[in-house]
């Protein structure tokens, strides 16, 4: 059993009950960590606060406003998680986007100005989140982000996201090298195609799900919470000799060819 208990926890992407960084949250909270989760706007915040409740049972939880990209509402974030909790633990990224004609259009249609939103949201917001974390992480820690298998092989309607994932695992690579000196650790989670509101996004996305039944060693598709298990684990000290690594949770899809 992962015991967390007086380890702090901050969580960006909270969405809601479907979100993989719910599951996240769910497992942290299970092992007794303190979660300090991140909601995008003004507008999430009402949902935001009730998935508070719900982690919150048995273990503190609060929830604060940060769009992540934004430098000023990060620093304030981490401003104000210095003054309530001093230091924090594990830092949990599970923040993506880009402009929905990005993903659905011709990848050769890619605009100037969608690449740069989906790789400014999806990818630099790691390396300000990890900055703004670093001071606060006086004894090591763990960073966390979420990536997938669309960074290595192309998957219809995917897209510009593809190509800003890729540049997300090289980024956790350069991190973890940066920050391994002060004891941080920087790995990623490559999760299965999972139900989420960002899927929604994806045209066809149940024929993802379908070929990864259909394919995968183990006959289905993961789940939040295994994602969750997942995170819990690499934010734990069982994986302290593990960094710049990325972890594949998806039934054993990857490494099938037909």
């Amino acid at each position: 059993m992962i015991d967390l208990k007086g380890k702090v926890a901050v969580i960006f992407g909270l969405a809601n009950k479907r979100s993989i960084a719910y599951g996240i949250a769910q497992k942290f909270a299970e092992a007794g960590a303190t979660l300090v989760l991140s909601y995008q706007s003004e507008r999430l915040r009402k949902e935001a606060e009730g998935l508070i409740t719900e982690l919150a049972q048995e273990h503190s939880a609060k929830a604060f406003q940060c769009d992540v990209s934004k430098d000023e509402e990060i620093d304030a974030l981490f401003a104000q998680i210095k003054e309530t909790y001093g230091t924090i633990h594990s830092v949990v990224h599970a923040v993506a986007f880009a402009p929905p004609d990005e993903i659905k259009n011709d990848f050769l249609l890619t605009s100037r100005e969608g690449f740069r939103i989906a790789h400014d949201v999806s990818v630099y917001s790691l390396i300000a989140v990890a900055r703004a974390a670093a001071p606060l992480m006086e004894s090591g820690g763990s960073i966390l982000t979420l990536t997938y298998y669309g960074a290595e092989k192309v998957f219809p309607n995917y897209n510009v996201m593809g190509v800003a994932k890729a540049a997300l695992e090289a980024t956790v690579r350069y991190l973890a090298a940066s920050l391994g000196p002060k004891g941080i650790r920087v790995n990623a989670i490559s999760a299965g195609p999972i139900k989420t509101l960002a899927a929604r996004g994806i045209g066809d996305f149940s024929k993802i799900l379908d070929a990864v039944t259909e394919r995968a060693p183990l006959k289905r598709n993961v789940d939040q919470s295994e994602v969750g298990g997942a995170a819990l684990f690499l934010a734990s000290d069982l994986a302290s000799g593990i960094t710049g690594e990325i972890t594949f949770v998806d039934c054993g899809f990857n490494i099938t060819g037909i």
